[in-house]
């Protein structure tokens, strides 16, 4: 078995390594540079953006758009030891339904730095004029939107803390903010921030957000923000579960490589992305991304069947004992449900969406969340749910209460997660909630007994919804279900 780094590669070449065959880079890596950085380097970055970069390399081209990974949070020191050890190197393996393995060393990452051990390395690497695009996935979490109005939370303690005189940067605000302040005053053309997160109109959240925080810090350099610095929106999509040890054992026994932090995903891959950048950008168009004018029919598209999608099987399937998002779509009563829920309650809501057959796109998710080798986990699926069901699930239901809709399906999951954060499964099992709500979602739950719309009243999550009659009889009757004769019986009512 051979460790992955840059002088081994060549080793890799032709030897006897595993039982299956894995594609290397064939360019040189030696001549790369830096030219995105990007914040919050996890497994969806590297399965997705990363991943085009490479294929890109690969026809020779954009060897001056490598990726400089940036950690924000102390923990991503482990992705920065992983993946420094092996010179920014890791193995992407596609797992397709039939059980084949299609693995790829991927190298367009060259550098990564922490930002809590030295933020002004990262500040003028951010600040470098070789660095024409600042990229993120920080979760949904990781903008500071206020559930309700939308806002950008100027009270939270790490953001005060950055907006204090004089403060040494440490949020993904402070840092990328103050980059841009030294490029205006050095005469350096700005960077384009690209979001890629799974938000609704990602560009325009990270415009209100970092311009809301770059006036609370300094208004004039908001209003220079405002006026040069592009904030594409884009829609990305590849299901990419949490790297396991079995992964690893994995990519060690069939490639015959030593990969402290492989990632794993499915084969399907979408990226349909905003042609607008200040200071140049790669030929993304080449290896298939979508670049449009307007990327909200295919986002809206995307966060209200697929993402949706996933939270009405998670924790219904969960509580009915499932484990993984294959199991779930292999009890063709879920199928039925999920299949229910996109035709008859998220399409209603959509645009039209050039170049694309729903009909077509609905069953194509079936078929890749029932995808048995990806072995996507429901508790990945019903993970930071606070950030998720306000943006995905929530939109639909409320469209459809102001046209006269149907709205009991999508009721029926928000007191299936209702029911999953009181902690305990239908088997009497503990459930660890993952959330950073979790004790105050926890403590809602467990008043249900004495207050059954107690789950519902968290108005900065859920709004007016308690207030409406039709809303609140859907998810009553469902919450009553689910306490009375368990979640799958309630799916088959629903269904039926």
């Amino acid at each position: 078995m051979t460790a992955l780094t840059d002088e081994t590669v060549d080793d890799l070449r032709g030897a006897d390594r595993g039982t299956e065959p894995l594609a290397l880079p064939s360019y040189d890596r030696s001549a790369l540079r830096a030219g995105i950085v990007h914040l919050g380097v996890g497994g969806f970055h590297r399965a997705h953006q990363a991943m085009y970069l490479d294929r890109l390399m690969e026809q020779g081209k954009a060897l001056d758009w490598a990726v400089c990974g940036v950690g924000v949070l102390p923990q991503d020191a482990r992705m920065r030891d992983a993946l420094m050890t092996q010179d920014g190197l890791y193995t992407l393996v596609l797992k397709h339904p039939d059980g084949t393995l299609e693995g790829r060393v991927v190298g367009s990452i060259v550098d990564f730095l922490l930002a809590p051990d030295d933020p002004e390395a990262v500040i003028e690497k951010m600040a470098s004029p070789e660095i024409r695009i600042v990229s993120l996935t920080v979760t949904e979490g990781g903008y500071n939107v206020h559930p309700v109005t939308g806002e950008f939370d100027e009270t939270d303690p790490a953001v005060q803390a950055d907006l204090a005189p004089g403060a040494v940067p440490a949020t993904s605000f402070g840092l990328v903010t103050e980059a841009l302040r030294r490029r205006r005053d050095r005469g350096v053309a700005p960077f384009t921030v690209m979001s890629c997160d799974n938000i609704q109109g990602n560009g325009e959240v990270a415009h209100r957000m970092f311009g809301a925080f770059a006036r609370l810090k300094d208004p004039e350099l908001g209003a220079w923000i405002e006026q040069n610095v592009p904030f594409p929106s884009s829609m990305v999509d590849r299901i990419t579960p949490v790297t396991t040890d079995e992964d690893r054992a994995m990519v060690a026994e069939r490639f015959g490589v030593a990969d402290a932090w492989p990632v794993v995903a499915e084969p399907f891959t979408q990226w349909v992305l905003e042609d607008r950048f200040a200071d140049g950008r790669p030929p993304w168009q080449d290896v298939g991304v979508q670049m449009v004018d307007d990327v909200e029919p295919y986002e809206l598209m995307k966060l209200r069947l697929l993402n949706a999608s996933h939270q009405s099987l998670c924790y219904l399937g969960y509580l009915t004992g499932y484990r993984y998002a294959h199991e779930v779509c292999a009890d063709e009563t879920f199928v039925r449900f999920l299949l229910d829920y996109m035709e008859r309650e998220a399409t209603p809501t959509l645009q039209a969406v050039p170049g694309i057959d729903l009909d077509d796109y609905r069953r194509t998710l079936i078929e890749r969340f029932a995808n048995p080798a990806v072995r996507d986990t429901l508790a990945r699926l019903c993970a930071e749910s606070s950030d998720r069901i306000p943006k995905w699930l929530l939109p639909v239901v409320r469209e459809n209460l102001a046209d006269g809709g149907e709205v009991h399906r999508a009721a029926a999951v928000v007191a299936a997660w209702a029911r999953y954060d009181e902690g305990v499964d239908e088997q009497g099992e503990p459930i660890e909630i993952v959330d950073r709500l979790a004790d105050r979602l926890r403590a809602a739950a467990a008043r249900q007994g004495e207050d059954p719309l107690a789950f519902l009243r968290d108005r900065e999550l859920f709004g007016d919804l308690v207030d409406d009659q039709r809303f609140t009889a859907a998810y009553l009757a469902a919450l009553e279900s689910l306490h009375q004769v368990g979640a799958r019986a309630t799916v088959e009512r629903l269904v039926g």
